[in-house]
């Protein structure tokens, strides 16, 4: 009976010691500060963003997300609802938008402020005051990334017809006939000099046919001229085309500059996982390593000597040799 009632006294203390370590926890933790309530709808997903989650204004953690669940008022909305402090100087300007702490995938919610000249947003009735949700930085990139393979395709296929067959046989055919006509002015200009020439040539005197002939050079050279333009035309408006679609490509914020800025905020955000998240993930976890080891050995001790809480550590009776030993007294025979 005395071993039970010592069992039952030891095990009221612990339950009380731990509540008095709890109630002592939430006190050394709680938030004294003034904090204020705003609503933020969504209509894109929160996925990894948890209650508690952290509310940073400018990079500065100045709240926490209180509660996540549907928006009654929009359809298809998620309403968020933060605790801001009283110092965060939230402005009728200030957005939010979703950040994302490395690889872990956490979220949280991150507060900007286009225009610091603002007046400060406050309640109107009893609602509490929203803050207007911008997208990510991810999800702008993923929803950019369709758009830029896109117009990389329309200009692989502006080019590919640029140089298709059609159009180089067109080219070539601008160059043969090119040929034609200084062929032909070669020949109008021989004719032009027997007919005027003194040399006595018979030719020379048969004006009319001389004419005829040039007239009929004139003609073909018209043709030629003709088809010359036509083909001119088309390599010109082939040759427009190309340097439009270079242009769209290689102008600020054309299809290289949006590839370029979004390669170097891939590169950004591999620089600030490597250098911030990684050392300290490593050291919660030694740090929670250490931890469970000696909540291990505490527990053996207390399963080992369990009247240690009440009593304090008991060292052992001392043997043979040690100071204080007191030999047994020889048993009685019978």
């Amino acid at each position: 009976m005395e071993n039970k009632s010592h069992a039952l006294a030891a095990g009221a203390f612990v339950v009380a010691l731990l509540a008095l370590l709890t109630a002592l926890a939430m006190w050394l933790t709680r938030d004294t500060t003034e904090q204020r309530m705003f609503e933020i709808s969504s209509a894109e997903g929160v996925t990894g963003l948890q209650p508690q989650a952290a509310v940073r204004y400018k990079g500065v953690l100045v709240g926490r997300v209180t509660d996540i669940a549907l928006d009654p008022l929009q359809r298809g909305n998620v309403l968020l609802r933060i605790a801001v402090n009283e110092a965060a100087p939230i402005t009728r300007t200030t957005y939010a938008s979703l950040g994302f702490q490395g690889v872990t995938g956490l979220a949280f919610v991150q507060l900007d402020d286009k225009d610091e000249g603002s007046p400060a947003l406050v309640a109107e009735g009893d609602a509490a005051p929203r803050i207007p949700m911008r997208a990510s930085m991810v999800s702008r990139l993923s929803e950019q990334g369709g758009n830029l393979l896109t117009q990389l395709e329309q200009a692989s296929i502006r080019m590919n017809g640029l140089l298709a067959n059609d159009n180089q046989k067109q080219l070539m055919g601008a160059i043969s006939n090119l040929s034609d006509a200084a062929a032909n002015i070669s020949a109008l200009t021989k004719r032009a000099d027997q007919v005027l020439g003194a040399d006595g040539n018979p030719v020379a005197m048969n004006l009319p046919h001389m004419v005829a002939q040039a007239d009929a050079t004139l003609k073909s050279i018209q043709i030629t001229t003709e088809r010359l333009g036509a083909s001119a035309d088309a390599v010109r408006n082939s040759a427009t085309e190309f340097q439009r679609t270079s242009k769209r490509m290689s102008d600020p914020g054309g299809t290289l500059d949006k590839i370029g800025q979004s390669t170097d905020a891939l590169a950004t955000t591999s620089r600030q996982i490597q250098i911030q998240l990684l050392p300290r993930l490593q050291r919660t976890v030694e740090d929670t390593g250490r931890t469970a080891r000696q909540v291990g050995r505490a527990v053996e001790s207390l399963n080992d000597n369990p009247q240690s809480v009440l009593f304090g550590r008991t060292t052992g009776l001392p043997g043979p040799g040690e100071p204080g030993f007191v030999a047994p007294a020889p048993a009685t025979a019978p």
